[in-house]
């Protein structure tokens, strides 16, 4: 597939755009501008896009009702109420690591939110992978992370797999459902052959994963049964952070990307860094889920 394929749906110029996640019920498509301190609400059939101040790094945000929206920011997990625009803090797991960020995150299908942290200066494995079972139960269940990024299950919900972009790995867990609970970690993919940083990521009706690549031009499509990498789609921005699939049959999938840290003479070649693009890939997505089965 070329890139002719990708479409720029918004020419959003985003700092670091980031955490794509589809809301079905209101076919909106929520992301957040990480370093713009912003998360964003985005209607791809009128093209209008709501942006929401959040007045510190926002790495993630997903779905809890109606009018409501959970978020994973630097100060830890916090609920945002889309009419009041009223944040309320809930649990930070980190305040004690005031070096450390929230970074990307997405609930499972039984509505907990897995997010994870990061050193703001991307050079220590300060990290770790959190789940927010309630709106004040948090656990850590994964330590010594560098870039806490991408997360996805299998279709049949035994396995989660986990992206920790310093170390250009993904890993699999096997993945209780019931008990939100992940065990026997192994590297599954090693990105350092690959043309980029693995970071966010998704899952489609086959079971297959798509990454996007960080300084790699690109999202592929992998078969974690066999590890191989089967596609790739290419993109014209270099920082390609994550990828979602929506739309109403999930048959689109959405990018995010940067345009942190292009200098002005690299502008040429990537006039929409920091844009969401879609494209048609010839294959459906899997559900996003919300916070608490929202």
């Amino acid at each position: 597939m070329s890139a002719d394929h990708v479409k720029l749906v918004l020419d959003a110029k985003a700092i670091l755009g980031e955490g794509p996640s589809w809301q079905a019920a209101q076919r909106m498509l929520y992301w957040v501008d990480i370093v713009g301190k912003t998360f964003h609400r985005f209607d791809p059939a009128t093209g209008h896009n709501e942006q929401f101040p959040v007045g510190e790094y926002v790495g993630a945000v997903v779905s809890a009702g109606a009018n409501k929206v959970m978020l994973a920011t630097q100060s830890g997990f916090q609920a945002y109420d889309l009419e009041s625009r009223e944040l309320t803090p809930l649990v930070d797991p980190e305040s004690h690591q005031p070096g450390n960020r929230f970074n990307d995150g997405k609930c499972d299908s039984r509505g907990r939110f897995w997010a994870g942290t990061m050193e703001i200066a991307e050079t220590e494995a300060t990290g770790a992978l959190y789940v927010l079972d309630n709106e004040t139960s948090c656990r850590k269940v994964v330590d010594n992370v560098g870039v806490s990024n991408g997360i996805a299950w299998s279709l049949d919900e035994t396995e989660m797999y986990y992206v920790d972009s310093l170390k250009k790995l993904v890993y699999a867990f096997a993945f209780d459902a019931v008990k939100g609970e992940i065990s026997n970690s192994r590297v599954l993919i090693d990105f350092q052959t690959e043309q980029g940083f693995p970071d966010g990521m998704t899952s489609d009706a086959e079971g297959m994963l798509w990454i996007a690549h960080w300084d790699g031009w690109q999202v592929s499509r992998w078969d974690p049964k066999t590890a191989q990498k089967l596609a790739s789609i290419p993109v014209p921005v270099a920082k390609v952070s994550s990828c979602v699939f929506g739309g109403e049959e999930l048959d689109t999938l959405y990018i995010t990307t940067a345009s942190k840290g292009v200098q002005p003479e690299q502008m040429a070649d990537q006039p929409h860094a920091g844009g969401i693009f879609a494209v048609k890939p010839g294959v459906k997505g899997t559900k996003t889920y919300g916070f608490g089965g929202n």
